[in-house]
């Protein structure tokens, strides 16, 4: 079974759930050592996914891209007529 890990490795404050994944730290572990565990791991992380994305989270791919700073453009005046 493939790792439903996409090298985000964001996560979240509240809940501790990778917000590109939706697993925790201790799922990772569970992942790498323990196979048996990895239907049930899996099984939680859509819902985990759709509860960070309902409470304003980006997740999935979008998640690991890097916020970009607004820059202030300089305002152009009106021309006078």
């Amino acid at each position: 079974m493939a790792s439903p890990c996409i090298d985000v490795c964001r996560y979240d404050e509240a809940t501790g759930w990778c917000l590109g994944c939706g697993m925790t730290r201790k799922d990772k572990k569970h992942w790498k050592k323990e196979k048996e565990r990895r239907p049930e791991i899996r099984a939680v992380l859509p819902g985990r996914l759709a509860e960070l994305a309902m409470a304003g989270e980006v997740t999935g791919k979008a998640a690991g891209k890097k916020k970009k700073k607004h820059r202030q453009e300089a305002a152009t005046p009106d021309p006078v007529g």
